[in-house]
């Protein structure tokens, strides 16, 4: 099993293995789980389980011999290992960038819009020092692509492209790049905006953000579906 972000404060491990009846279900494991880690017992509500890469319908879907089932907090918004090609290992850099850019634009493309997110020196009147990405790359991957295809079906001719930096980030550091392209700048920029609000809500990316007094925390926001 592979914990994540909150989940993974809970276990207190990132993997772990468990062991449960031929035709056991989610539902049985989440019981097994919170009586082996009761600090997961208040964050049920806010948790998807996935399996095999895809989050559980429900409770009652069943799980096989040698399942990877991952528990997924909410996901923080602005995507994991090297190679990883629409995610990278560290920050966006100014060459990361600009072959973002130059996956979109063609001569027909009259208008291209590239979006990069910054690591900010504060959030809610704290003071922040760095940021700390984390993902689950084979689900990570796959949503990204289903977002860029989707996004390109939706507007024949408009090319998007992302890419998101993994582990700790300083401030100033990019952490995402969307690039999209259009024959006209209103398709441009609502495709850009569209992606960004995609890659926020869908793509299991946590963020924790350290504190000019030392301390961390995890910033979630909607359960993943």
């Amino acid at each position: 099993m592979l914990s994540f972000a909150t989940a993974l404060d809970a276990v207190g491990s990132a993997e772990t293995e468990h062991d449960l009846p031929d035709g056991s279900t989610v539902a049985d494991l989440v019981e097994r789980l919170t009586a082996a880690y009761p600090g997961l017992e208040a964050l049920w509500p806010r948790l998807a389980v996935a399996v095999d890469g895809e989050v559980a319908g429900d409770r009652t879907a069943p799980l096989h011999d040698g399942a990877e089932v991952a528990l997924l907090p909410p996901v923080s918004g602005g995507s994991c290992g090297a190679g990883a090609r629409r995610l990278r290992d560290g920050a966006v850099d100014a060459d990361t960038v600009s072959s973002v850019r130059a996956r979109v634009e063609d001569a027909g493309k009259g208008a291209v819009v590239v979006f990069v997110g910054n690591v900010r020196n504060s959030f809610g009147g704290r003071p922040v020092e760095r940021i700390t990405y984390s993902a689950y790359p084979a689900m990570a991957e796959t949503r990204l692509e289903r977002i860029v295809r989707e996004l390109e079906a939706a507007e024949p001719g408009t090319r998007v492209e992302i890419v998101h930096g993994l582990g700790t980030l300083e401030v100033g550091d990019a952490s995402v790049v969307i690039a999209t392209a259009s024959a006209h700048r209103r398709q441009a920029y609502e495709t850009n905006r569209l992606a960004l609000e995609r890659l926020k809500a869908e793509v299991p990316i946590w963020k924790r953000e350290h504190y000019a007094d030392g301390k961390s925390a995890w910033r979630e926001e909607e359960p993943l579906d």
